[in-house]
C-alpha cells in the first residue's frame, strides 16, 4: 500500500495538471470506485480545483465548498492522457482537455465527494493547502511529518504515555500519519532502537529522535519518487519510485546489515514483517512476542 512519501509524489504531480481548473465532466465506470455519495462524482461538476492536499496517506482535491477524497488502496493511479486501460475505473474532464484518470487494478481504493470541517487549532487542514479546513472524513487523524503544523513534542509526550511498542505507535495513524510498514522499519532502524521497545521505557529525547529519523527517511523517498516494489505504483506519468535503492532493512531478511555485517533479522509482528538488525537495535526493554497457546483436544 503506498505510504506518505508515494501520496506526495503523486500530490506533486497533480498540482500542475489540476489546480486552478475546472471539472467540466465525471464518469465513473465501477460504482465500487466511489463511496458514500449516492450521486458519485456529480457534485464535481463545475467545481474549480482551489488545490491538491494531503495528510497522511489521504490525498483530496478543495473544490471550494467540497472536497473529493483519494484512497489509493493497495493499486490506485491517477494517470493523464486518457489512454485504454482495462483497470479505469473514473475519469474527469477539465476545462483545458485534459482527462485524469483513476486506474485500480484491485479495487480497494476509492474516490469519495466529503465535506469539509474547521482544523481546531486554526492551521491549514493538510499540506499544500492554506485553507484552515479539512474533509470530515480525514479530521480523525493526526497531522503528518512533513505537515509544518506537526507538533513533534506533543507526539513524544502521547507516545511515552502509551504501554506500547514503538512499532506500533508509529503505525498508529491518529497519533502521526502517514508511516507505514516500510518507513517505521527505515526510521527505526536509524535510531538504533528495536521495532518491540516498549515507550514507557524510552525517554522523551529518543522518542524524538525515532519521529525526526522517520521525517527524514520521509524526506528522502518523496525525493526520489517514493518506492515502487512493481507496477502498481507509479506516479501520474507512470513513473516508478526508487527509494528500494535506498532500503537499509526492509525486505532485507538475511542479508548483511550495512552497518555492522549481521544478518537482518524478520520477525511477524501486528500480521506484519518487521525488518530490523539483531546488534544495531539490540531488544533492551522489548515486549515478548505473542505465543499462541496450543489448543488441548
Amino acid at each position: 500500500m503506498p505510504e506518505l512519501p508515494e501520496v506526495e509524489t503523486i500530490r506533486l504531480g497533480l498540482e500542475p495538471i489540476v489546480v486552478g481548473r475546472t471539472v467540466t465532466d465525471v464518469h465513473v465506470l465501477n460504482p465500487r470506485a466511489v463511496r458514500r455519495a449516492a450521486e458519485g462524482l456529480d457534485p464535481l461538476r463545475g467545481a474549480r480545483i482551489e488545490s491538491v492536499a494531503r495528510r497522511g496517506k489521504y490525498l483530496w482535491f478543495d473544490a471550494g465548498r467540497i472536497a473529493l477524497i483519494a484512497h489509493l488502496g493497495m493499486s490506485g493511479q491517477f494517470r493523464v492522457g486518457g489512454g485504454v486501460n482495462p483497470h479505469l475505473r473514473a475519469y474527469l474532464m477539465f476545462d483545458d482537455g485534459v482527462r485524469l484518470d483513476f486506474v485500480d487494478q484491485r479495487t480497494f481504493g476509492h474516490l469519495m465527494p466529503d465535506e469539509f470541517v474547521a482544523t481546531p487549532d486554526g492551521e491549514p487542514g493538510g499540506w499544500g493547502s492554506a485553507a484552515p479546513h479539512v474533509p470530515q472524513s480525514v479530521a480523525h487523524i493526526g497531522r503528518d511529518l512533513l505537515d509544518p503544523a506537526f507538533d513533534l513534542d506533543s507526539v513524544a509526550r502521547a507516545v511515552k504515555a502509551k504501554n506500547t511498542e514503538i512499532k506500533r505507535a508509529l503505525l498508529d495513524q491518529s497519533i502521526a500519519s502517514g508511516i507505514g510498514n516500510i518507513y517505521a522499519d527505515e526510521a527505526l532502524f536509524l535510531a538504533r532502537v528495536h521495532p518491540r521497545r516498549l515507550t514507557n521505557r524510552m525517554s522523551l529525547g529518543k522518542i524524538r529522535e525515532v519521529y525526526a529519523a522517520a521525517t527524514d527517511v520521509m524526506n528522502r523517498a518523496v525525493a526520489v519518487g517514493g518506492t515502487s516494489f512493481d507496477e502498481l505504483y507509479v506516479n501520474v506519468n507512470g513513473a516508478s519510485g526508487y527509494f528500494d535503492r535506498s532500503l537499509n532493512v526492509y525486505g532485507r531478511e538475511g542479508q548483511p546489515c550495512v552497518v555492522c555485517g549481521m544478518p537482518i533479522k524478520r520477525e511477524i509482528f501486528m500480521n506484519r514483517s518487521s525488518h530490523f538488525c539483531p546488534v544495531c537495535q539490540r531488544g533492551r526493554n522489548v515486549r515478548p512476542l505473542a505465543t499462541r497457546t496450543p489448543r488441548v483436544k
